[in-house]
Parts: structure tokens; sequence; C-alpha cells
């Protein structure tokens, strides 16, 4: 009998996470999600698969905590998306977007390379590196100009992986992944505010919803699509870099449009513009080009932007008709 491949997910917990353990679980591997130790576990995303699946205690900010769940497990392949992962709020706190997304990253590749150097290591990279952007569509090949703290902090974590790659040998990929959503998503995000917001004044428990910069442009595509891409990565015989995008860019007036459209409402009527939810310095036009993910991966988006928008929507809907007093983005 075949022994099943082991992986380690780091970040398990997110919205990530939670869609790549159930597609592991789905392709017979054993799944061991690292989790950080808190008094108050925020398990949710992956509460349905807490019984096929082993969480242990580590942190991105620990190394010897990496290395001894590393060497406990001995995994196959490792999966780091663990990270400071909402943009506005690595102005708030840079050093520690920066000690978890570039510092974080060197722990883990240097846990890898310590333990066993045949474990191949996927690193969540991010298209808010590209920031105020050389070109459009961005490709693997153009010039990074991050616009925040947690773009910058990713430009690191992405090139470390990199000096590893060609340093130590290691079978170490980057994804630039465009944004991925998914009714998983935390309410914080631009897509979930909408789409619960949207659920909301549907349903008569509010009235109006703030929004920051309308006209700013990103390539939406739906997250269990983009897990999907990562674990492709991992499944080659050399290592490399890609952008996983869905090759169309929409505005967040598209978004507002679309979600209110979906649940018969005018959005005109109910959004309000707040300058105060607008970025210091904002990233205006992410597109990116996924042809080397569609040639060499084979991989290819399942759902388009309205389809997401809907979805997401729906799935709003359904929480706060089903539990209408929950104030929580669970789905």
């Amino acid at each position: 009998m075949a022994v099943s491949k082991r992986a380690i997910i780091t970040g398990i917990t997110g919205q990530d996470g939670s869609y790549l353990a159930e597609l592991l679980l789905e392709k017979g591997y054993e799944v061991v999600g690292v989790v950080r130790r808190s008094s108050a576990p925020n398990t949710w995303r992956i509460a349905h698969l807490v019984d096929r699946i082993t969480l242990r205690p580590a942190d991105l900010l620990d190394q010897l905590s990496l290395i001894r769940v590393i060497e406990d497990v001995r995994p196959h392949e490792l999966y780091n998306l663990a990270a400071m992962s909402f943009v506005p709020a690595s102005w708030d706190q840079p050093m520690l977007t920066g000690e978890f997304n570039a510092q974080g990253v060197t722990r883990v590749l240097e846990a890898v390379r310590a333990v066993d150097t045949s474990i191949r290591v996927y690193q969540a990279s991010s298209s808010e590196m590209f920031g105020k952007v050389r070109e459009v569509p961005q490709t693997e090949l153009t010039p990074f100009h991050p616009r925040s703290p947690y773009g910058v902090s990713k430009v690191f974590g992405h090139y470390i992986t990199v000096n590893y790659r060609e340093s130590y040998d290691l079978f170490a990929c980057s994804g630039i992944l465009f944004n991925h959503e998914s009714p998983r998503r935390g309410l914080e995000f631009v897509t979930r505010k909408v789409t619960d917001g949207v659920a909301r004044i549907k349903l008569g428990l509010t009235d109006s919803l703030s929004l920051g910069n309308l006209d700013a442009h990103r390539d939406w595509g739906f997250a269990a699509d983009y897990v999907r891409a990562m674990w492709l990565m991992l499944q080659q015989d050399a290592p490399d870099d890609y952008v996983v995008a869905t090759g169309v860019s929409h505005a967040v007036r598209d978004l507002v449009e679309t979600a209110f459209g979906h649940a018969g409402l005018d959005w005109r009527k109910h959004v309000r513009q707040d300058p105060a939810l607008i970025r210091p310095a904002e990233v205006d036009h992410l597109i990116g080009d996924p042809s080397k993910a569609r040639t060499k991966l084979g991989w290819a988006p399942t759902v388009d932007f309205g389809g997401l928008v809907r979805m997401m929507v729906d799935a709003d809907l359904e929480r706060l008709t089903s539990q209408p007093s929950r104030a929580s983005g669970r789905p």
C-alpha cells in the first residue's frame, strides 16, 4: 500500500488554509495544521475538518517551534500561508507585519533547511508586491514597487524564497496570487464588507455601507481555485514562481454594482464614500497575466467575477437569515 503524502499548512485557520486542507484531504494527504497558541482559537473555517486533520502549536516568530513541528511530522510538502494579511493594518503595525511576512518566511525556510532539504515548500506571495504597477497586466517578470508595509514585507518573503532555492537547492515555489475571495473571507476585506453589507441592507438590518476608493481596480478570483494552483506548483519537476490570477480586472464600483444588483437593490441609495477609508498610498490597477500558470501547470479558474460575487452575497444572506443576531464573518 502506498504511503500517503504528509503536508504541513501554516495559516490553516485562514481562508486559503481551509480550502487547501480540503483539497489535500481529497487527494489522500495527511494534513497537519500549524496554529498559534491563543486564548480564543479562531478555527471556525476548519471546524468541519477537525476530525480529519492534526493541529500543532507553532509560531512564525519562534524558530524552535517550527523546527520541532517539521522534525516530528517530516512532511513531504509545506505550505506557508501564515501572514499578517490585512493590508490596511500593516500601516498600524509595520514592524510586526515585517516579523511575520518577511522574517517569518526566513524562519520557515531555515527550519526546512535544518531538518530536511527534500521538503517541497510553497510560499504565499502577493500581487500587492507590484503596487505602483510598471506594466499592465503584471507577469512573473514585472518589477515590484510595493505601496504598503504589507507589500514591502511580501517582497522580502518572495525574494528570500528565491534566495534559498538558489543557494541551498530547495524545492521552493512562490505563488504570486492576485486577490482571491470566498464566503470564508474576513469581514474586514472589501469583498466581504460589500457582500455582508448588501445582505444586511436587504434584510433590513442596516441601510448604508461606507467604502473608500470605488475606482481602485483588482483582479478577483475564487480562493478554492487558487489553492489548486498552489498544489500544482509543488507537483512539478522543478521549482518556479507563478502569477495566479484571472486576467480580468474590475473596479470596486463593479463589485458594488454586481452585489447590490444581485440582491435587487440600487447601490447609489445605500453606499457612502468615506475618505478615512482611502489608503495612504493606493494601488490603482492590479491585473495578472496567468499565462505561465495556464501553460506550465495546466491551471485555469473555474469561477468568474460575477459568479464569485453572487456566491458571496447568497452565502451572507443565508448566514444572516439563519442567525440574524450573529455579527461575525462566519458562514
